[in-house]
């Protein structure tokens, strides 16, 4: 089963991954047939792998998914092409919600910062330690939370978005033979 026309221009071709400077050491695996056959399992496991790495990793998040693809024998397209679940529009969500989801699992708790002029004290001496803690210090700070929780995320919605293209798949081509049943009869 190959994939819709307009879908194709979406598709990077083996041409075009062989040409990447970032996949190009890969050029003797990328012939591989089984990479780019659009089978139920191969696609599924592709579009896994891409939103996992796609949630996970911040950068090269693409070759990442076709390394991945390679070893596992999946859908080579459909893993590069399903790292696009992040991008500017879903970053800051999802890693907010990493972040928070993080902080649930570890036990962390949530700031409480009540109205009360007897907190306000505190609030301000807290801010201001805030305000004097470095980008790196910050970061540093959030790591550990924001790590847990996009593990947590990207193996979540990885194993979800097979689930979903194996029933997605076993469901079209179930109405493909029903339809095809019902014209003979």
């Amino acid at each position: 089963m190959s994939p819709a026309p307009w879908y194709q221009r979406w598709i990077p071709t083996e041409e075009k991954l062989r040409q990447s400077r970032w996949l190009g050491w890969l050029a003797p695996w990328l012939g591989r047939p089984s990479l780019w056959v659009w089978s139920r399992h191969g696609v599924a496991l592709g579009v896994a792998l891409g939103v996992f790495f796609g949630m996970l990793v911040p950068i090269a998040q693409i070759p990442a998914s076709t390394i991945a693809a390679v070893a596992l024998r999946a859908n080579l397209p459909a893993a590069a092409a399903s790292t696009f679940v992040s991008n500017p529009i879903t970053f800051a969500p999802v890693y907010y919600l990493a972040y928070q989801l993080g902080n649930v699992v570890l036990g962390n708790e949530p700031e409480q910062r009540a109205p009360a002029q007897a907190n306000a004290d505190k609030l301000q001496k807290q801010l201001k330690e805030e305000k004097q803690l470095g980008f790196w210090q910050r970061l540093k700070l959030m790591g550990k939370p924001l790590m847990v929780g996009l593990v947590i995320l990207a193996t979540a919605f990885g194993l979800f978005s097979y689930v979903l293209i194996s029933l997605i798949w076993f469901a079209s081509r179930w109405w493909r033979e029903y339809k095809a049943g019902k014209g003979r009869a």
